[in-house]
Formats: C-alpha cells, structure tokens, sequence
C-alpha cells in the first residue's frame, strides 16, 4: 500500500484562513510561514476563533513586501514585514510568554474595525523563542504560535470515517491540519511513532485534543449550532484526555514537502 502526502496547509495568522500550497518548507517551528503572526488584546493575550470564529475570514498571504490582509468588507492591507529594530512586547499564549515583534499600527486599526474590539497583530521572528511542551520533546525543540506542537497531521480515511457517521460531511479545513495523507485505515495514525515524508523524518509527539474550534464553520465564520463535528466526534474518540482526532508532529529533519511526495512509516 502507497502512502501519500495529499494536503498542505498553513496558516499565516493563528486562527486565521488557511493557504493551501503545493509545496511547503519544513522549519524546526513547523511549515515556513505557518502561525508566525498572532491576534492579541488589548492586554495581549492570544485571540482564537474559539472565541472570535470570524478570524476565520481573514485571509493572510505573505509576499515580498510583507503580508496581505483581506476580510469581507475591509480594504486590502500589506503590513511590513517587521524592521530588525521594530518595537516589542511580551504576549501570551497559553502558558507561554513570547517576546513578540508588534506589527503595525495600521494592522492593529484595520483588525480593531473588523473585529470591532481591541486587537494588534504581533508577529514571531528569529529572536521569538516558545519552547514545545518538555513531555512529549528533546530540549531545543521549538514552535510557531500554534497551539502546542510545530505540526498536525490526520488521515484523508479518518475524515472519511468521521463523514461516515455523519447526516452532513465536513470538510477537513474545520480540523486546521498542516498535513494530510491517504493510502492507510481509518486512524492509522494513531499506532504510529515515527514518519518519514519527502526525505524528512517526522516524530509522532501525542494525539491532538479537539475543542470546539472544530464548530466554527471556515466558509461563514459562524458557529456550527449542531455541535458538530465535535458532537459525533465524542462518540467514538473520547480518551481520558479528551476527544482525539489526528497526531501532533515534530519535524527531525528540515526541507522541502510536496504534495504526491510518499509517506514512509519508520516506527
């Protein structure tokens, strides 16, 4: 059975619209680009959609001059990439504190209006240090602001398996992967230990908790009012830890990924 590597997705700004590349480099924080940007409050502290679902309609493209912001009914916006002297501020994330680079004040304007609240956009550069939870990594290991681990992957069958055992398929945007493979069983994944995708190996750090950011539906920036999929999800992946669904990675090696690349299960 062929293994391949058939999705690639980032996410410029967490919590944000995805970009779905043919092919992607691979950094010791995750996919290049992948999270690097951050919603705060006014008291810096992390945004997500789990509590502001329309970030999912912000889109984020980063070029050369810097990244390209687009939102229904706001203009286009390019922020600057950040000057190496730009100001800095300390932002949370979870338990961690980064010392994140503040982006601009035209950001921190044109988010405020769509958001209608507060809101600055920071953004992690060379010096921004996060250190990935030490249970589940090697000293050194680091991540962008995701939400714990540089990476996720999940299976093109265990979304088939989920749609299944559903009366309205989901797409696998509302699980916000960054990769996605097809050629193996429903949750075959969850056995694995270690992967080798494109020449680089990939370390299975633990499963990925589900919450409710998998309601948010990534078309509207609304709640799914159902529940689902988390709903069904409960059903028939609730551990001890919570409801599962897809594997946390850490990249052992770095370079560049593309999709039809073949997936070769090491350990």
């Amino acid at each position: 059975m062929t293994i391949t590597l058939t999705g690639l997705y980032l996410y410029p700004i967490k919590s944000c619209a995805a970009l779905t590349p043919t092919q992607a480099e691979v950094m010791p924080r995750g996919l290049e680009h992948d999270r690097r940007w951050m919603i705060v409050d006014g008291h810096n502290r992390f945004v997500t959609g789990r509590e502001e679902p329309r970030l999912v309609l912000i889109r984020a493209e980063p070029g050369p001059q810097g990244l390209r912001l687009r939102a229904p009914g706001q203009p286009d916006l390019i922020v600057p990439w950040p000057a190496a002297n730009a100001p800095r501020a300390p932002v949370t994330v979870w338990k961690n504190t980064v010392d994140a680079v503040m982006a601009s004040a035209e950001a921190d304007v044109w988010l405020s209006q769509f958001l209608r609240h507060t809101a600055r956009l920071v953004f992690m550069d060379a010096r921004a240090w996060r250190p990935v939870e030490p249970q589940h990594a090697q000293p050194g290991d680091e991540v962008s602001f995701a939400d714990a681990y540089p990476l996720l992957l999940i299976s093109q069958a265990s979304l088939n398996g989920l749609n299944s055992r559903m009366s309205q398929p989901v797409s696998m945007l509302r699980f916000r992967p960054n990769l996605v493979i097809d050629g193996v069983p429903e949750h075959a994944e969850d056995g694995w230990r270690r992967l080798r995708i494109g020449g680089i190996d990939f370390e299975l750090a633990k499963p990925c908790t589900r919450c409710g950011f998998t309601t948010v539906i990534p078309e509207t920036g609304q709640l799914d009012r159902s529940g689902e999929p988390l709903r069904t999800l409960a059903k028939y992946r609730r551990h001890e830890k919570g409801v599962i669904f897809g594997q946390n990675l850490i990249a052992r090696g770095r370079g560049r990924l593309r999709i039809g690349d073949k997936v070769d299960v090491i350990a």
